[in-house]
């Protein structure tokens, strides 16, 4: 009985977490339309300049797909990764802290909802720029598809719910510290090129981002014709990506713990007073 109240419990917090964030895409529709247009005109400027170069039509694919997955990482940044650090800006984390709930519930909460919200603009990211640009698609694996993509997004929301919880431990190096990592994950991601042309080392490091991994399993999907510039066979990044969703959120896990254990201890919620 316990565990069923606690489960209901659990559930009825990340309902009430995603609810707002999926609420917010129908309140404020001129956010979509920057959130489309702006990305387009970003993967646009690197389209003409494959064209330019006269690299193979499969490359303009690339650009696209990578513009679609923007959406994602910039959620998690910004939406995920600071929202505690935000909310304990605004007055609102002691609310959370003392709710009778999960801490690991309402971040669960926020993930589905931001991704959701997001899934709305990469979609129309993607069906635009293919439509724009003529992108031909050859998907060879639909399963395999599907199991990519949604394992890359587990691990990447992950990754965003143990930033959150390490940005507030370090208070006020939060804002820097997404600006900071904005433009260096488009470049280690290969977001607009196969990232096997960063190296096979760097490559390697590249790939603790999931992203990385994730895109390259998608491309060979739906490019087959380019594999001779993947980084790795897809059960391997399959595997890989299914490993850094368990570590990036049993990593949350413990993260939230920790925190926690400092207000409990210290009573305040950063490790240096801020």
């Amino acid at each position: 009985m316990r565990l069923r109240r606690e489960g209901a419990l659990f559930l009825r917090t990340v309902i009430g977490r995603a609810y707002p964030r999926m609420v917010g895409l129908q309140r404020e529709k001129s956010w979509l339309v920057f959130d489309v247009l702006l990305p387009l005109l970003q993967v646009s400027a690197f389209v003409f300049i494959y064209r330019a170069v006269q690299a193979p039509p499969e490359f303009t694919g690339f650009v696209v797909l990578g513009g679609a997955m923007t959406a994602y990482w910039m959620n998690v940044l910004w939406n995920m990764a600071s929202q505690l650090y935000w909310e304990k800006e605004t007055g609102n984390l002691e609310i959370y802290m003392v709710a009778p709930t999960s801490r690991m519930a309402i971040l669960l909460g926020m993930a589905l909802g931001g991704m959701v919200a997001t899934t709305v603009r990469a979609a129309a990211v993607l069906i635009l720029g293919t439509l724009l640009f003529r992108v031909e698609i050859a998907l060879t694996d639909a399963p395999a598809l599907v199991g990519v993509f949604l394992l890359t997004l587990v691990a990447l929301y992950g990754m965003g719910m143990l930033l959150s919880s390490l940005y507030l431990l370090f208070g006020r190096e939060a804002w820097h510290m997404s600006n900071l990592l904005q433009e260096p994950v488009y470049l280690l991601s290969g977001l607009y090129f196969p990232v096997r042309s960063l190296g096979a080392w760097a490559a390697a490091g590249a790939s603790l981002i999931p992203m990385t991994l994730g895109l390259d399993a998608m491309r060979q999907l739906l490019f087959p014709a380019m594999t001779d510039f993947a980084f790795l066979p897809v059960h391997y990044e399959l595997a890989i990506l299914g490993g850094l969703s368990i570590l990036f959120v049993g990593g949350a896990r413990w993260a939230l713990a920790y925190m926690e254990g400092v207000a409990r201890r210290q009573g305040r919620l950063t490790v240096r007073g801020q």
